[in-house]
């Protein structure tokens, strides 16, 4: 027997964000994720030293995941920006750039903490209250009378994931599916609170991008074998399906734990397989039509259910439960017990479909609130990449801080929003901003002095406005005059761009909540307890 080693004490760090390799490590996350942002954002290649698979990605969900990290600072600013795209699956970049620059510009006041994070929650606060307002000119109401502004936020998502490989083509007839499949989600008879169906993606990789689809209903894929044995049915009404999540295999792994007591002579086997067959029995005198299973089916129910013209597809797996139970309009069935007529759901109509070398068992509901995405790209990794593309004077008073540090927090939370606005400029041009709207210009660098400036930028960033507007433009980071604060967008403005670069409120604010709060808690670190066994 080998020995075992004793034990090590934990270590306890002090101020881990006062050394070195705090500072290299913060900066090298944000250097990394700067260069993958906005719609020019470069790709990454990810990559270990053992081998293995290569992902090449600007996505922020996959960049994070395939990059290890060891300080605790960067493990505490990661995991909050993973978990911000799990909800909104949009705005990681832009989450950890904001975390990283509002980290490194504090550290360089050398305020206390406590005050830098209760004067960050209030500048939140500010920020947070403007941009819920109905004067907030960041955002655009969405017409769902016209699918122009929908469109071109599907776009824009589409076209800042470069690793999609997709040609303009491509891209217009996926972001059309992708808003097709979102409208199925609508209830036709939706009242004031809307409740969305549901949306599923079916993985063809391999298969041309045009040949994506959206499907109204289900698509359950089968082996070929499995479709030959399944009878073609023609009804003129609806079909009625039994959903179960139980497994009918007849094995004794659902029992459950505790002792089993068998009497003598009796072949559990034999009494798990009547079981199954008075179940059957039951389906078919309930005139039951088709019979999904979460799990496996033994083969003998499965011939039995065949013989009386009853359809039997199992293995579905537990990520199509839900949606079927939105399809059905049942729950599914959890036991092998008596089924009342309630247990039982109904679809519109059951047909075979074929899509590349897949085979599919697609059921159509009554009522198209669950719908099917076919997405296709030309291999695994641009599928993955695809598939991850859906009061000053009161702060002074309460918080008892003065005038000067004040001043010094709101100049480095706003210098950490100018330089996330800044890091969509990938080709080392200028980036302006107009003294009448405050949006985004970029142009070359080294430009003459007597340049004539309307005939550089021909649009924003976002494609709303144009030069020929009678603007002036300043510098980022320049000495600027106060902007004053636009009213709401007019209809006019909206519709004078064909196509704009639009982003995800919810997830911009989300990220923006996010990003000061996980820069406080990083601010608010005294000591780190590191289990070094």
């Amino acid at each position: 027997m080998s020995r075992l080693e004793a034990k090590k004490p934990s270590i306890c760090r002090r101020e881990p964000l006062t050394g070195e390799r705090a500072g290299a490590s913060l900066a090298a996350l944000r250097g990394l994720v700067t260069s993958c942002y906005g719609p020019a954002g470069r790709l990454k290649q990810l990559h270990n030293g053992r081998g293995g698979p290569v992902a090449t990605t600007s996505h922020s969900a996959a960049l994070l995941a395939g990059l290890p990290v060891s300080h605790p600072v960067l493990k505490v600013l990661t995991a909050a920006v993973r978990n911000h795209v799990a909800c909104f699956s949009d705005g990681g970049l832009f989450t950890a750039i904001l975390c990283c620059n509002l980290v490194e510009n504090v550290q360089r006041l050398g305020l206390t903490p406590t005050t830098v994070i209760k004067l960050n929650k209030h500048l939140l606060s500010l920020c947070t209250r403007y941009l819920k307002s109905e004067v907030c000119a960041c955002r655009i109401p969405v017409d769902f009378g016209s699918t122009q502004i929908l469109l071109s936020l599907v776009r824009s998502i589409l076209t800042s994931k470069p690793a999609c490989m997709l040609i303009a083509k491509e891209i217009d007839h996926i972001s059309t599916l992708i808003l097709r499949a979102f409208l199925l989600t609508i209830p036709e008879d939706a009242q004031e609170h809307i409740i969305l169906g549901k949306s599923i993606i079916v993985p063809l990789k391999g298969q041309r991008v045009i040949d994506s689809a959206v499907l109204p209903g289900i698509l359950i894929e089968v082996s070929e074998v499995q479709l030959m044995k399944i009878l073609p049915i023609r009804k003129s009404d609806s079909f009625k399906v039994a959903v179960f999540c139980v497994s009918l295999s007849g094995d004794l792994s659902d029992t459950g734990e505790g002792t089993l007591l068998v009497s003598y002579g009796v072949s559990l086997e034999n009494a798990a397989l009547d079981q199954l067959f008075n179940l059957g029995r039951q389906l078919v005198s309930d005139h039951v039509d088709l019979v999904l299973c979460q799990k496996v089916i033994h083969p003998s129910l499965k011939q039995f259910l065949r013989t009386h013209h009853i359809i039997a597809v199992d293995r579905i797996g537990v990520s199509l439960m839900e949606p079927l139970s939105k399809v059905t309009g049942t729950r599914p069935i959890g036991s092998l017990g008596s089924l009342s007529p309630s247990s039982y759901g109904t679809v519109k109509d059951l047909c075979i479909a074929k899509f590349g070398c897949k085979h599919f068992f697609h059921l159509i509901p009554n009522k198209a609130t669950v719908c099917s995405l076919l997405l296709c790209n030309r291999n695994d990794t641009a599928w993955d990449e695809l598939k991850t593309r859906y009061e000053p004077e009161s702060v002074l008073r309460d918080e008892r801080c003065s005038q000067t540090e004040l001043q010094l927090i709101t100049e480095a939370f706003c210098s950490a929003l100018e330089s996330l606005a800044g890091s969509l400029e990938h080709d080392g041009g200028e980036v302006l901003t107009d003294d009448k709207y405050g949006h985004f210009w970029s142009v070359q660098a080294n430009l003459p002095s007597a340049v004539n400036w309307p005939d550089l930028p021909s649009r924003c960033g976002c494609g709303l406005y144009s030069s020929q507007e009678e603007l002036s433009w300043s510098f980022l980071r320049s000495a600027h005059h106060h902007l004053p604060p636009q009213t709401c967008l007019s209809h006019e403005a909206k519709g004078s761009a064909d196509t704009l670069t639009l982003d995800c409120f919810t997830a911009k604010l989300s990220g923006l909540q996010v990003a000061v709060e996980t820069a406080s808690l990083i601010l608010d670190l005294s000591c780190v307890i590191e289990d070094t066994n």
